[in-house]
């Protein structure tokens, strides 16, 4: 069973139709014996950093997201999922976020023909023998919706980039935690498979 985590902060029910698409079962939910028992677990989100951690808290989540990583359950941040994992953003000074992985969360720059936010699809460049993309050759497409991007303190944990202006870390791996900056569930047949792979990951 994959738990997606519920704490108000939007795309749930994206990621629960696409996981359900090809058959998994799923609960959306913020129970902790749930979460702590379930096979896999995905921090889904859109919105601002700081409202998100301050959710996140009220809802008890902090800690039992800090548990799950320590046990070594396979967890995926997907969009603002992936920025909550590190340890800040420019998004909101001041706010820290759940510190797991070491990088900063910086504003895309303007620049010409540039819109921000980035809403779209963009090609991957993959490295690093990341595992959620096995199977997957050249430079798949995926979708975007953010104005903030990661840059990973070590980016051997970087398994896929993108341009958009500036090199984003479009994908991090390390350990149990996975995150991708862009939306798999909204990334059709190529954003499937990646969950997919998630899903079937052994730890």
């Amino acid at each position: 069973m994959v738990a997606v985590i519920d704490y108000d902060a939007g795309n749930l029910k994206s990621v629960e139709k696409a996981l359900l698409s090809f058959g998994e079962q799923v609960a959306v939910t913020r129970d902790r014996k749930l979460l702590l028992g379930a096979d896999k677990v995905i921090l889904p989100g859109v919105g601002n950093f700081g409202d998100a951690m301050e959710k996140l808290k009220a809802c008890g989540l902090t800690e039992v997201i800090q548990e799950l990583a320590e046990k070594g359950k396979p967890f995926l941040g997907i969009c603002l999922g992936l920025q909550l994992l590190f340890e800040k953003s420019a998004e909101a000074p001041g706010v820290s976020g759940l510190g797991l992985l070491k990088g900063e969360i910086c504003r895309i720059p303007d620049g010409p023909g540039l819109k921000i936010p980035h809403i779209g699809w963009n090609s991957l460049s993959l490295r690093n023998g990341g595992r959620l993309f096995e199977g997957m050759e050249g430079e798949p497409y995926v979708y975007f919706v953010h104005s903030y991007y990661l840059k990973a303190e070590d980016e051997r944990i970087v398994k896929a980039v993108t341009e958009y202006g500036v090199q984003i870390h479009a994908s991090v791996e390390q350990g149990n935690l996975f995150a991708c900056q862009f939306h798999p569930e909204k990334s059709s047949r190529t954003g499937l498979k990646i969950l997919e792979n998630f899903v079937k990951l052994e730890v």
